[in-house]
């Protein structure tokens, strides 16, 4: 049985097409907001609904956490004592500290990695370690429309690529790479020449897919990606600019004021929500195999998990 081969799709609407990973799309490299970290060495795709883990204590901490700690404050000013500090202290720091445990100790959804010194894809399924070599990979990208009463019909396109379980090949998987909806074929196609960059070119290339020496692009692909806690800082430098287009005269509108406001009110919220997944992301890595944690490491073995298998199949 050759793994490489793909099986049908699982929707029977067109186009259906079978892409290579040494084959380019036609399509620009492009990013589609699933990227969860892009290094020298491997890329990490999300798998999971795991991106807003953190959101809890965020709230928690920075709504509650942040109001009780300032009414604290303005009972110190105005009393001139620390018991009333004190108590919203000891009210509030169980608001951050407790959901933060809850959401760190829970092990997020392990990525899709690729990586890049050894070429190849992991994928984890229920515990189970899947893999596929990167040369040869099987890719199918698959459009169709979506149809709903509520949503009329929505286009949306499949990508995805055939890995198998580790020593174990007869058991196989088509995994999708990101959620389908709202996408194109082409947009697909782009973000399969995104990989085919990284894996072929990288670490780093420019917008036509080839190497560079510069991060500019990959930077300028990641950037787009919305982060809330940028909210604040995006709200300033538009009041800033259009400051400058009106030559410092009437240039602050009441949205701009209002934005600005609700930006920083829930500014902490986003902060600690960021940090919370840094730190739930960076605590799961330790979930993957030895013999995947071992290959992402910059001096790592560059053997393929497939290569092991045929070896092991050899010597028994």
């Amino acid at each position: 049985m050759d793994m490489n081969m793909p099986e049908e799709p699982r929707y029977s609407s067109t186009p259906t097409v079978a892409l290579e990973s040494n084959k380019p799309t036609g399509e620009q490299p492009m990013e589609l907001f699933i990227t969860d970290e892009h290094t020298e060495h491997y890329l990490a795709l999300q798998a999971g609904g795991d991106s807003y883990r953190g959101l809890m204590t965020g709230v928690l901490g920075g709504i509650g956490g942040v109001a009780g700690i300032g009414l604290g404050l303005v009972s110190l000013m105005h009393s001139g004592e620390t018991e009333g500090l004190f108590i919203m202290l000891s009210i509030c720091t169980p608001l951050f500290v407790v959901p933060f445990l809850w959401e760190t100790l829970r092990p997020l959804t392990l990525p899709i990695l690729f990586n890049r010194r050894s070429r190849e894809v992991y994928f984890d399924h229920e515990g189970e370690l899947f893999h596929a070599p990167w040369d040869g990979i099987s890719v199918v990208a698959n459009e169709f429309q979506l149809v709903g009463t509520h949503i009329g019909g929505m286009q949306s396109a499949l990508l995805e690529v055939r890995v198998w379980q580790f020593q174990k090949p007869e058991s196989a998987l088509m995994v999708s790479l990101g959620a389908p909806f709202g996408k194109s074929l082409a947009m697909q196609k782009g973000f399969l020449e995104y990989i085919r960059s990284y894996m072929n070119n990288g670490p780093y290339f420019d917008e036509h897919g080839n190497h560079s020496e510069s991060d500019a692009f990959v930077q300028s692909q990641l950037s787009v990606r919305p982060r809330m806690s940028d909210s604040f800082m995006q709200t300033l430098e538009r009041i800033k600019q259009t400051k400058q287009e009106n030559g410092g005269k009437n240039y602050l509108r009441g949205i701009d004021v209002l934005s600005l406001v609700l930006d920083l009110c829930f500014y902490p919220t986003c902060r600690i929500q960021e940090f919370t997944y840094s730190i739930a992301k960076r605590r799961s890595r330790n979930l993957w195999p030895k013999v995947v944690t071992e290959r992402l490491k910059a001096n790592g073995p560059t053997t393929r998990l497939v290569d092991l298998e045929c070896m092991q199949k050899a010597s028994a």
